[in-house]
Parts: C-alpha cells; sequence; structure tokens
C-alpha cells in the first residue's frame, strides 16, 4: 500500500473511531493533562502502530486497547510525580455537552474508580462482550464478570453516598 492511501487510511479509521478515543480520554483527564493532550497522544500511538496492526480483532477493539493504554500509561507517568492529580476538570471536558444530569452522575462516579475499573466499566457500557474485554484488557472473560459485578456494586454504594 502506497503512503498516500496509508494516510487516507488512517485518516478515515480515525474520523470512524473519533468517538471511542475521545470516551476514553474524557476519563482520565486531570487538570495538568486536559482531553486535546490525551487524543493527540492517543492518535500519536495509533499512527505509530497501524502500520503493524495485524487486523487480527475488530478496529476498534485495537482503538480501544491503544487508547486504554495510552490514557493509563500517562496516567501512571503523572502520578509518580509528588503532586496531586485533579480529576475535576473533566466535567467541563464531556465528549457530549447535550448530556444529561444521570449521565453526568454516572460519569462523576466513574471518574472516581481505579483505572482498570475505568476501561472495563467504558468498555461494559459500548456494550463490548466480556471476551472482547479481556482481550482489550488482558484480563480473564469470567474475571470480567467478577468485576464488572463488584464495579457495579461499589458505583450504587458511591451513588447513595452521594
Amino acid at each position: 500500500m502506497d503512503k498516500v492511501s496509508l494516510d487516507d487510511e488512517f485518516v478515515k479509521l480515525i474520523q470512524d473511531n473519533e468517538k471511542i478515543i475521545y470516551k476514553v480520554c474524557s476519563v482520565y483527564v486531570t487538570d495538568e493533562n486536559p482531553i486535546a493532550d490525551l487524543y493527540q497522544d492517543v492518535v500519536c500511538n495509533l499512527w505509530r502502530a497501524f502500520a503493524g496492526f495485524r487486523r487480527e480483532c475488530a478496529v476498534s477493539t485495537w482503538i480501544y486497547k491503544v487508547s486504554l493504554n495510552t490514557c493509563i500509561t500517562g496516567l501512571r507517568k503523572y502520578m509518580k510525580r509528588p503532586q496531586h492529580v485533579s480529576l475535576s476538570a473533566l466535567s467541563a471536558h464531556l465528549m457530549e455537552t447535550d448530556q444529561d444530569d444521570t449521565i453526568r452522575e454516572m460519569y462523576r462516579l466513574i471518574r472516581r474508580l481505579s483505572a482498570l475499573e475505568k476501561a472495563i466499566v467504558l468498555l461494559y457500557l459500548d456494550e463490548h462482550s466480556y471476551q472482547e474485554i479481556a482481550d482489550i484488557t488482558g484480563l480473564t472473560s469470567s474475571n470480567v464478570g467478577v468485576r464488572l459485578v463488584r464495579i457495579k456494586e461499589k458505583l450504587k454504594k458511591m451513588s447513595e453516598v452521594n
């Protein structure tokens, strides 16, 4: 495949899947790592990996995996610094501005979860199967099920407290 068509294919892939990228990035936003920076990092990592993408899984699965790994790695690097990580900036950057209060509250609670829990719940909300979630996160399918039950319980308790 020549350079121009490879570039065009990549641009189309990003355009077709930008909601996935924004959704993942929106959960990992910090004051020091705004959504635009996260999005750019994800797209750069997707570009670096694009030529080697063997299409052994769905494109969306690959994009989720790269997006989650990029955001989690960025968060881990930031958390190693002796600074406080504030996730309060997320509400200003939610992907869709017409979300109702219930969805805003759900995302607020999701932001309080651990990095892996966020990844699992986002994939679940996007109606990925347990096996697809397992493939993306590196867990087993049964472990995904167990973790989802615990995450749902945790979110329910968190919503009752607030």
